[in-house]
């Protein structure tokens, strides 16, 4: 599951002839026309966003103007996260019905990797020119463990610390916050929690409701913040040995922090955190109405304030103050930040690969990059867009988010790894609820990680 929505804003106008697109579409196979490419994408289940379709349909003319003969099918799939990628997979499975191009996240691309469902694309990349303005972490959430790469990513997102300028002003807290430390965030909360009552001085996502959410947002903001700041070592997966870190300092020290939020009551009410509509509320009323201190949050959060969303807020860059969520003790680099993202991949059961990949290098020239992430609020992973007045001026909040790129991490996203995110979230409702100490909650963690990887563990 995304930890953010794929589809953000809502667009100005709908394409109707998109919308009698459907999956059946699929059903006569890529390769039944050799001048149609097939272009299978996520729609959005709220039938008001229409961004993706909008611009897959401007691509969709530009690649036809260029390439005379040549035709592009849009085939939406409308459905939940969980559903799309059931759909998805089965397409995938029969030359009849996969398509020449799909949406993957990187949340589970290896594991349609692992299931032979994508071809490897670096015979493309080696002649593409663009992919050299790809940054490398971008590059590697697209990588599958045998080191070829099977897709071309079309943004990611990053993660912070949102605040109530208003609410820190009543607090006494200053209006630039930029905490060095845990014991900063946490004394924050506290001194919110003393002086202004009636206000949730901090959330942080967690336990199985939340699902993905509280893994990524919540505890690997965490879990990547304890290490020694050397950005080669992954406290969830030792890549030399290939095996998954049992819980180690780093792991329960994490635990602490979110055992120490809920025990203080310095988050929400617990009933509230474990309400999977939960983050619907934050970015809908607790944030906009002043009720949330602080918010461990990513970096599309503004999607719902915009014109046209249903509850616009367009005072929220003056009204919110943006800091990085700092390492536990302080240590380089100082700041920590977790990235996900889709990528465009070419199913290995596709008729038309090539014509796909012309499709890829229509939607990621420089321009087209820079209209896809200016309209979805996402990421660039592209430098030249990066570096571009253009992008960075576009929105509030988009040079601070993308600065964090530098000291990002992807999840390390092998097959295995819904599983392992499960027994995190496992783990965290126990400390979350009071019903394990850390120590269990561990044990707990470990007992599942062995289970869920067939025992592949090292410990830390």
């Amino acid at each position: 599951m995304p930890v953010r929505p794929t589809v953000r804003f809502t667009a100005l106008f709908t394409l109707t002839a998109l919308a009698s697109t459907s999956l059946a579409a699929c059903s006569s196979g890529s390769g039944s026309d050799p001048d149609t490419v097939k272009v299978s994408f996520k729609q959005s289940t709220d039938n008001s966003i229409k961004v993706m379709d909008t611009y897959l349909g401007d691509i969709k003319k530009q690649f036809e103007k260029a390439n005379p003969g040549k035709k592009v099918e849009l085939v939406p799939i409308k459905a939940p996260d969980s559903e799309y990628y059931t759909k998805l997979q089965q397409m995938l499975r029969s030359p009849k019905t996969a398509p020449d191009l799909v949406y993957e996240d990187t949340f589970l691309i290896n594991s349609d990797i692992t299931s032979g469902y994508l071809k490897p694309l670096d015979d493309y990349l080696a002649d593409w020119k663009d992919w050299d303005q790809f940054i490398d972490t971008a590059k590697a959430a697209a990588k599958g463990e045998d080191g070829k790469t099977y897709g071309v990513p079309d943004g990611t997102d990053t993660r912070g610390l949102w605040f109530s300028k208003d609410v820190f002003a009543k607090a006494g807290l200053p209006a630039d916050w930029q905490p060095k430390t845990w014991d900063e965030v946490l004394d924050a909360a506290r001194t919110i929690k003393e002086k202004v009552p009636g206000v949730t001085p901090l959330n942080v996502y967690t336990g199985k409701p939340a699902g993905e959410m509280a893994t990524m947002q919540g505890f690997e903001m965490l879990l990547y913040g304890t290490g020694t700041g050397d950005g080669d070592s992954d406290p969830l997966y030792d890549k030399g040995s290939k095996k998954w870190i049992t819980a180690g300092q780093g792991f329960e020290d994490s635990l602490s922090f979110v055992e120490t939020v809920y025990k203080e009551k310095l988050g929400p009410e617990v009933s509230d955190a474990l309400d999977p509509n939960f983050s619907t509320k934050i970015r809908g009323e607790l944030l906009p109405q002043g009720k949330l201190g602080i918010a461990l949050d990513g970096s599309w959060l503004p999607q719902d304030w915009l014109e046209g969303s249903g509850h616009e807020w367009p005072e929220w860059s003056k009204e919110l103050g943006l800091a990085a969520m700092p390492t536990q003790n302080g240590q380089a680099p100082g700041r920590v930040s977790m990235s996900g993202g889709w990528t465009w991949s070419i199913p290995d059961k596709a008729g038309n690969p090539d014509l796909a990949f012309e499709f890829i290098k229509t939607m990621q020239t420089k321009a087209n990059a820079q209209k896809w992430y200016i309209a979805n609020s996402g990421i660039s992973v592209r430098e030249d867009v990066a570096n571009d007045p253009a992008y960075v001026d576009a929105q509030p909040g988009i040079k601070f988010f993308t600065d964090l790129v530098a000291d990002t991490h992807y999840r390390p996203a092998y097959p295995a790894y819904p599983k392992v995110s499960v027994a995190i979230q496992e783990a965290m409702e126990g400390v979350t609820t009071g019903d394990k100490s850390v120590e269990e909650a561990a044990r707990g963690y470990d007992e599942a990680l062995k289970e869920g990887t067939d025992n592949q563990v090292v410990s830390q």
